[in-house]
């Protein structure tokens, strides 16, 4: 069968030492005998590799090793010691085959997913990208086994076109096109409540298996992963955590910002929630050694939830933890997240600026995100073009611009700030400021006629001073620049229906707080404006003592006073607030 697009003269010349022929009865391709390879060829075949730079030697080698015949790529890429895109990337301009390192499934190539068996892509990494109806373009990390290209091109009954893609993008690829065919179900209904009789009843029905991927698709595990998820929504949990441990299974919800234990499965269902979140998040689901991150978004009703997730390897297994973001839940009013009408009145004027920075800090998850998003609703966006740049993008607002960093692309704060200044923009939120690049354009930004919002992590507002001048931004540049500074943290919200006793009336436990007082949460702020004193003291390069001294002389009032007010208001009490701020 032809091969259009396929290797060329030389990729085929090189493959005359690996495995070739058709596979075995269970997919595996045979191993040549010696006599295929004499030793004479070693010495002519060593320079048609190129810049992989393989030695005679390493190839008389190479046929000793355990599994050169049916991971030949793998076998070759330990022996050189040699990363696996750097290695795809010679190998691509050797050969002449496209280096695609982030394919994307097409609908077109259903087919392939409908006769190659999941087994046989998965064994031998190769997932259909597309068709052209008449070849299917087919994503190998796995280029040096001609027998299976052979192979898929005799069970798709047509021709084969190879790219190479790493190993990851492969198995996620292969992930999805299997998915994709079982129509697997991503909408959450309202399932019976998760409790230690519906984890034991999913747990009964899980079957033992090796292949991953199965394991994902089953009912029970689906089911699971359902509850697990709608009970997390319905306590208003932010985050799940998954922890395994030596002898069980934890998962806990975070709720107003504390951890709490929610439930304990056997820990033999550890791979099987892993392997369907995986599965759910685009994930290599093969890979249990190292850190992955991937995000999903699911459907209860019509409420649309958006999911990041992460899992780490730890000694007892993979370690899950999902953050959750109700879209439908969110709450983008300065009166919802509790800023006082006098702070408000502040915080407008400073976003009305035509330029200048305006800095929110915090800790993670203290709310600095909503608070802009906020303050950028009340920002007229008909007549100013307002543009983002978030790691992640958390809030879709319509009238807004808003950019995804994404690093494998190439596109961080700093590159992708510096697109953003070519759109003619008149207002620039900026997700974070981590570093010295993104600082400098960020100021350079505001002095060339824009208005940037940005958050950065500090403990109080005095403090982004020195910590911007720590990351190299020069004094003389944040005076002529900063307009102010808003800290802010988080704490629990008295429970309207019980007033914080976690009790009702007649003794039993408040269900709205589940039993813990507090419903919900609300910001406690600190607003720092620059004064003609302040930037003076910024300007010589003043310490942290010195700024807060000069800001409190000039009216500035720190989150404990707005604290103390949200206590008499009877919003919180001072048990939340010392917990927060001690």
């Amino acid at each position: 069968m032809a091969n259009p697009g396929g290797p060329s003269d030389r990729f085929s010349a090189m493959r005359r030492l690996l495995p070739s022929g058709k596979p075995r009865g269970n997919g595996t391709p045979g191993r040549l005998p010696a006599a295929a390879a004499p030793s004479a060829d070693f010495a002519r075949l060593a320079p048609l590799f190129g810049e992989l730079k393989i030695t005679p030697e390493q190839l008389r080698q190479f046929r000793a090793i355990d599994g050169s015949d049916t991971e030949p790529w793998d076998v070759m890429l330990s022996m050189l010691a040699i990363d696996e895109h750097h290695a795809l990337e010679m190998l691509s301009k050797r050969t002449g085959l496209d280096l695609v390192a982030e394919p994307r499934l097409s609908e077109s190539a259903s087919r392939y997913y409908e006769i190659i068996p999941p087994e046989v892509a998965r064994t031998h990494l190769c997932a259909g990208v597309e068709s052209d109806g008449v070849a299917m373009t087919v994503a190998t990390a796995q280029p040096l086994v001609p027998a299976v290209i052979n192979m898929l091109e005799d069970m798709l009954d047509s021709p084969v076109r190879i790219v190479l893609s790493p190993r990851a993008a492969v198995a996620n690829l292969v992930n999805r096109g299997y998915e994709k065919r079982q129509d697997l179900v991503t909408e959450i209904i309202e399932e019976m409540p998760l409790d230690e009789r519906a984890i034991a009843s999913a747990a009964a029905g899980v079957g033992q298996s090796n292949d991953l991927l199965q394991l994902a698709r089953q009912t029970p595990v689906i089911r699971l992963v359902n509850m697990i998820l709608f009970e997390a929504l319905r306590r208003r949990a932010s985050d799940v955590h998954v922890h395994p441990l030596e002898n069980k299974l934890l998962i806990r919800f975070r709720v107003d910002g504390l951890l709490v234990d929610a439930f304990s499965p056997p820990i033999s269902l550890a791979p099987a929630i892993s392997s369907r979140l995986k599965v759910m998040t685009e994930l290599d689901i093969a890979n249990r050694h190292s850190p992955q991150d991937g995000h999903a978004t699911v459907r209860i009703g019509s409420r649309k939830i958006d999911i990041r997730f992460s899992c780490i390897p730890t000694v007892f297994g993979e370690r899950l933890v999902l953050r959750l973001l109700d879209q439908s839940s969110v709450q983008l009013s300065l009166d919802q997240i509790g800023m006082s009408k006098r702070m408000q009145a502040q915080l407008l004027d400073l976003v009305d600026h035509p330029t200048g920075i305006l800095l929110v800090t915090g800790p993670t998850g203290s709310g600095k995100t909503t608070t802009l998003y906020a303050a950028l609703q009340r920002i007229d966006r008909a007549t100013r073009n307002v543009m983002t740049i978030e790691d992640p993008v958390e809030y879709h607002t319509d009238g807004i611009s808003q950019m995804q960093v994404n690093p494998k692309r190439g596109v961080t704060f700093a590159t992708g700030l510096r697109a953003l200044l070519r759109q003619d923009p008149d207002v620039i939120l900026i997700g974070e400021i981590r570093d010295k690049e993104t600082a400098q354009l960020a100021v350079q930004a505001s002095l060339t006629g824009h208005l940037v919002l940005a958050t950065l992590h500090t403990n109080d507002a005095p403090s982004a001073i020195t910590r911007l001048i720590d990351i190299g931004v020069e004094p003389y540049l944040i005076t002529s620049s900063l307009l102010a500074v808003l800290a802010q943290r988080l704490v629990r919200r008295r429970c309207s229906l019980c007033g914080g006793s976690g009790r009702q009336a007649d003794g039993s436990r408040c269900d709205p707080c589940w039993g813990s007082g507090y419903k919900g949460r609300l910001a406690v702020y600190e607003i720092m404006r620059m004064t003609d004193r302040m930037r003076s003291l910024a300007n010589r390069n003043a310490d942290a003592m010195e700024l807060v001294a000069a800001a409190r002389d000039d009216g500035f009032l720190d989150m404990r006073t707005d604290a103390a007010e949200k206590i008499a208001a009877g919003l919180t009490d001072e048990a939340e607030v010392f917990r927060v701020l001690h």
